[in-house]
């Protein structure tokens, strides 16, 4: 048996960053060690023509908002992405900075958009974590309960708890060691932001 201060120890694992990692403000549900940015703005990553009127207009420019849907979806690489904005610049026509332009705000939008999908279900993950360790404590506690009173006996029930107990570790484990993995997914959007904005800068 997992002495009782292991399992509270496991229990805050997924709330607390890795040693000399701390996160720059506390948000409640939030796991990872990145700091959590629930949107990201033009200004860190675009530096080209103003985005106000392209952001109220991309969706209407047919060509433009097809190409923002391939350029923000991940299964694009950015090899392809080179390709289709390259082509895209040699169709636009005269007015080339102002189609890029809406290019960019409409994958600006949809990498937003699927970015705030992600930290939502970031925090469900960690809430899931959260009652689980919850249940795992309380399983330990009630295996030591049983265990330690005089005349303790090995029962079905007292069978039953410990192999559920080992189960619910197993699982919350298994999702700990996961979590640096689904951390990492909108840092990987952010960075796509980028390297698309940088792409589509280098043709206006």
């Amino acid at each position: 048996m997992i002495p009782k201060l292991a399992i509270s120890l496991l229990g805050v694992a997924l709330l607390v960053p890795a040693a000399g990692m701390s996160q720059p403000q506390a948000v409640p549900d939030w796991p990872c060690v990145q700091r959590k940015v629930p949107t990201i703005s033009a200004g860190a990553v675009w530096s080209g023509p103003d985005l106000d009127a392209a952001a109220e207009n991309w969706g209407k420019d047919f060509e433009a908002a097809a190409l923002a849907q391939k350029l923000a979806s991940r299964r694009t690489s950015l090899d392809e992405a080179d390709q289709l904005i390259e082509a895209f610049a040699k169709n636009a026509g005269g007015d080339k900075a102002q189609r890029l332009t809406r290019v960019f705000a409409g994958v600006l939008e949809l990498v937003n958009t699927e970015r705030d999908r992600v930290l939502h279900g970031i925090e469900r993950y960690a809430r899931g974590q959260r009652r689980l360790a919850d249940r795992v404590r309380d399983e330990s506690d009630r295996i030591s309960a049983v265990k330690d009173s005089p005349g303790a006996e090995v029962t079905d029930e007292g069978r039953a708890l410990e192999s559920q107990f080992a189960w619910d570790k197993r699982i919350f484990e298994e999702r700990s060691q996961a979590l640096s993995y689904v951390c990492e997914t909108p840092v990987l959007l952010e960075q796509r932001l980028f390297e698309v904005a940088r792409r589509i800068q280098q043709q206006l």
